[in-house]
């Protein structure tokens, strides 16, 4: 019986090599380089390093996938969005970015503080009118507004980057605001790796428990009938899901 290396030597000998793209740091930054900084706004630019310097912008959306989700959305001409989980508002000015001089999003984020950081830039950028920014938790908030039927079905495009064990709470409540046909976008669905175990892959106290709510809704999506989606590897994984019914 061959073997497994003998196996992965015959697929390199007939020229059927494994697409596994970012092999390497380097190639990452080569992305960065050559297609997100040199097209990337000045006031995401000047937002995007200030977050890399406050105490908690490791949690912030990277940005190759903030210019994904940008493109995204000019793409499907959305108007009314909403953001779950804010920070600074780096993904949030992008979004507000793409949205016409019209458009709406609605915001939550737990931490006012840390959205305060971002503020005077996202004003400066002249798109501050397009966001309802409320503090406090997402989950009471969504409920209020799934009371009236005029807000079922009224978003075109919903992001979550918020707290993992909540997830699929969200997608209960969101699956009834988004439109039919518009997207939601649960960020870190690879959640650092963690998905897979591997012993090349130490994980942390912190990534370890949230592993079981990610693994959870990872399975949920993939069985929903009335979504459709597609897990993207681009930063920490985004999974979009369009709902069909």
């Amino acid at each position: 019986m061959a073997s497994n290396r003998d196996h992965q030597a015959d697929k390199h000998q007939t020229g059927v090599v494994p697409k596994m793209l970012l092999r390497t740091d380097a190639l990452y930054q080569y992305i960065l380089e050559t297609s997100v900084y040199p097209r990337e706004p000045e006031p995401m630019k000047e937002l995007r390093e200030i977050t890399e310097k406050y105490p908690l912008g490791m949690m912030a959306t990277t940005a190759d996938e903030v210019q994904f989700l940008n493109f995204l959305l000019k793409l499907m001409n959305v108007k009314n969005a909403m953001e779950i989980g804010v920070l600074t508002g780096y993904s949030l000015l992008a979004t507000a970015l793409a949205l016409p001089h019209d458009g709406k999003i609605l915001a939550m984020d737990i931490d006012r503080e840390s959205y305060e950081v971002g503020r005077p830039i996202i004003e400066k950028a002249g798109v501050a009118h397009k966001i309802d920014f409320r503090e406090g938790p997402a989950l009471p908030l969504l409920d209020q507004l799934l009371k009236h039927e005029k807000n079922h079905g009224s978003f075109d495009f919903i992001f979550v980057d918020a707290d993992k064990n909540n997830y699929l709470n969200y997608h209960k409540r969101l699956i009834e605001l988004v439109k039919v046909g518009g997207l939601i976008g649960y960020d870190n669905t690879l959640w650092n790796g963690s998905v897979v175990e591997s012993p090349d892959l130490p994980m942390d106290d912190y990534v370890m428990s949230y592993r079981g709510f990610v693994l959870e809704l990872n399975k949920a999506l993939a069985v929903d009938p009335r979504i459709e989606i597609c897990m993207i590897p681009v930063g920490d994984g985004i999974t979009l899901c369009r709902r069909i019914k």
